[in-house]
């Protein structure tokens, strides 16, 4: 066959063959180096600005007299008992939410029903109400002029300044963590294996237990790392309904508030690095379950 002669462009201009021009097309569309490399700058930058130095000023100052002083802090009667209640609050709303996760995310990516929609509507909505007004609502529920107040009076309850106000509190601004994890999850998923089993004989606990939850298991425990890391850091809902009662009813970013205020500088510092040190292990943890996920979801052929 004739050879054909590769195209030219006007009088004047160098020759490219089609292999050339499709290699510097190839080029063009490649970002500059200097642009990958800038993205990149900024990137770090506001990594480092935003995260790296805070974090680093937090250690810093919290040990800034010492290592002894550090832990001195922390003997202190009203910041262990400030510990004690985050922790008590975090293994009471958790697990409450753990449950109410899991069935409101069965029962809307799993069943048709009325209401579903503002039943996903009422699970957003902590998302959509400021931490400080959800607190003044339980304030205006359960406090002493509130709609319940005279009755929990008459029977010695109380709710509002004390340890129930703030389980409540935080409950209710971080139970949509581990249900918005996992609806998503379950819906993408599908019924089909729940209806096979349940074809097969397979009772609904059985479903639940061999088929439904091996599948949302990594989800689950990624919703459940986000609650409790919001559970020991809330600030707001739990200023509103605690009081400020020092041994009593401070958690520990209360406490934290409180010592800054009282110009103990040191302290302070101290217990924000507690919580420092328990939103990195939540940043860990949830690395290390994102990478357990990716390497759980089967390749495509």
């Amino acid at each position: 066959m004739e050879q054909l002669e590769e195209p030219r462009v006007m009088a004047g201009a160098t020759t490219l063959s089609p292999a050339r021009h499709a290699g510097s097309a190839a080029r063009s569309q490649h970002e500059p180096v200097w642009l990958k490399w800038t993205l990149l700058g900024v990137a770090f930058a506001f990594l480092a600005l935003f995260l790296v130095v805070p974090l680093a000023a937090v250690f810093t100052e919290a040990l800034r007299k010492g290592v002894g002083a550090y832990f001195k802090s922390f003997a202190d009667t009203d910041a262990r008992s400030a510990i004690a209640l985050t922790l008590t609050t975090a293994a009471i709303a958790v697990p409450c939410n753990l449950v109410f996760g899991v069935a409101a995310a069965w029962a809307i990516a799993k069943f048709h029903f009325r209401g579903k929609s503002l039943l996903i509507t009422l699970i957003d909505l902590p998302f959509a109400v400021s931490p400080v007004i959800s607190g003044l609502i339980y304030v205006l529920m359960f406090g002493a002029h509130g709609w319940l107040g005279p009755w929990l009076q008459e029977h010695n309850l109380q709710i509002v300044f004390a340890v129930p106000g703030i389980v409540l509190a935080t409950t209710f601004v971080t139970f949509p963590f581990v249900a918005r994890e996992l609806i998503p999850l379950m819906q993408a998923q599908g019924s089909d294996e729940e209806l096979a089993a349940v074809t097969l004989g397979a009772s609904g606990w059985q479903t639940f237990w061999r088929v439904t939850l091996p599948n949302i298991k990594w989800g689950l425990f990624y919703g459940v790392v986000l609650c409790n890391a919001r559970a020991m850091g809330e600030f707001g809902a739990v200023s509103v309904v605690s009081g400020h009662i020092r041994g009593e009813t401070n958690t520990m970013p209360l406490h934290v508030e409180i010592l800054y205020n009282e110009y103990n500088f040191v302290a302070a510092f101290a217990v924000a690095s507690l919580l420092a040190i328990l939103a990195l292990v939540t940043l860990i943890l949830k690395s290390v379950i994102e990478w357990r996920a990716e390497r759980a979801v089967p390749v495509s052929e």
